[in-house]
């Protein structure tokens, strides 16, 4: 969990998605992140988390849908939304807290 908080203590938004390798709407959202993440370039990190691979992290953070977006700044949560969203969606988000 050290390292978590390594990942999210930036001064840039941390965007990240909790998924797994067998959700579908998990799997949609790969190309919706990637076109995220070239839009915004620098301006936002993002970070994919699997919660099998991650489950002491996923039930600390009560994830319980997937895909779960959470978007940190400076160590804190300000936003967080479960399910599929357009990149345009997101990338507004983002933009909220860059």
């Amino acid at each position: 969990m050290s390292k978590f908080g390594e990942i999210i203590d930036v001064e840039i938004p941390v965007l990240l998605e909790f998924f797994t390798e067998w959700n579908e709407e998990s799997k949609n959202m790969q190309v919706t992140l990637h076109d995220v993440a070239a839009s915004l370039g620098d301006k936002v990190k993002v970070v994919k988390i699997d919660v099998e691979k991650n489950k002491e992290l996923a039930d600390a953070l009560r994830i319980k849908a997937l895909p779960t977006l959470i978007i940190y700044k400076n160590g804190d949560m300000k936003w967080r939304q479960s399910g599929s969203l357009d990149a345009d969606t997101i990338i507004n988000q983002v933009q909220e807290y860059a």
